[in-house]
């Protein structure tokens, strides 16, 4: 790829992580330039394979869109690596690949997450769940740590506590369009404790079991949270910065509190730079 069309890659995943994840694009601006292309090509990549039942009807489509992406970075099929080339998204993870030796391994086994996406079949259980977190937000984690030149034991723990605690806030904040689709990210063993019914949900209806149950999973979120809060102050101050979106879960799970489930909160760009901003500079995140 020339010098040209490669910037011209990087600004594209810079413009598509600005308006699907603007948690990680705010984080992406207090790391060093090259830290930040990578990060940006792996969020990218990952509201590609994330959004993916959004531009689909059925799951065959949707799975085609997702083996595309797992033959990207195998070399196999018909996302052959030549042809990856012509996707900015694709070029620039395999770039980042490259250039940082992530592992492939987890790129793929966060794709395999996100097959459950397409389809309507429920959320099992909690322990499915904290699964799912752990191979899609905790996996990112544990790849910008990397980026910024840090693998270890702890911070892939530290990683694992943060993705559980972001993904369950994710879930939270996503109630309303799971709801129109159908779909049920709460775990079914969650839903049964607090005697929560599925066509409730799916109708919006907002009564005494969902709301028990959702605070179930903020009290989960929380605690995963402030774990992961917790080790990262011990943790190598190169890999602090890698963490900082969690400043921004904390300020939702306390707005998810007391707001409507259906109404979840949505903090502005504005508000999600100054909460990044000032953790930037602040214990435990700082550098």
């Amino acid at each position: 790829m020339s010098g040209a069309a490669s910037n011209d890659a990087a600004a594209f995943c810079s413009d598509l992580v600005r308006a699907r994840d603007f948690r990680t694009y705010a984080a992406s601006l207090f790391v060093s330039p090259e830290a930040r292309r990578a990060w940006l090509a792996l969020a990218a990549f990952n509201a590609e394979v994330a959004h993916v039942r959004d531009h689909v009807s059925q799951p065959l489509p949707g799975e085609i869109r997702l083996q595309w992406w797992r033959d990207v970075l195998t070399g196999e099929g018909q996302g052959s690596r030549g042809e990856a080339e012509a996707n900015p998204v694709a070029a620039e993870l395999l770039r980042a690949i490259a250039w940082h030796d992530l592992p492939i391994e987890a790129l793929v086994r966060l794709i395999d997450a996100h097959v459950f996406d397409v389809y309507d079949d429920p959320m099992p259980d909690m322990a499915a769940l904290e699964a799912h977190c752990r191979d899609t937000a905790a996996a990112l984690y544990a790849l910008r740590a990397k980026v910024l030149g840090v693998t270890s034991p702890d911070v892939a723990r530290i990683a694992e506590h943060a993705g559980i605690a972001e993904g369950l806030t994710d879930v939270m904040l996503a109630l309303p369009r799971h709801a129109a689709r159908r779909q049920l990210y709460l775990p079914g063993d969650l839903m049964n404790l607090h005697g929560v019914i599925a066509e409730e949900f799916f109708l919006r209806r907002a009564g005494p079991p969902l709301k028990d149950a959702l605070a179930h999973l903020r009290r989960e979120a929380d605690k995963q949270m402030k774990q992961a809060l917790l080790m990262l102050e011990s943790a190598p101050s190169a890999a602090r910065p890698s963490f900082l979106p969690l400043a921004v879960i904390g300020k939702i799970l306390s707005r998810l509190e007391t707001s409507d489930p259906f109404a979840p909160p949505l903090p502005s760009r504005l508000g999600i730079l100054w909460t990044t901003w000032h953790a930037s500079g602040a214990e435990p995140f700082r550098g």
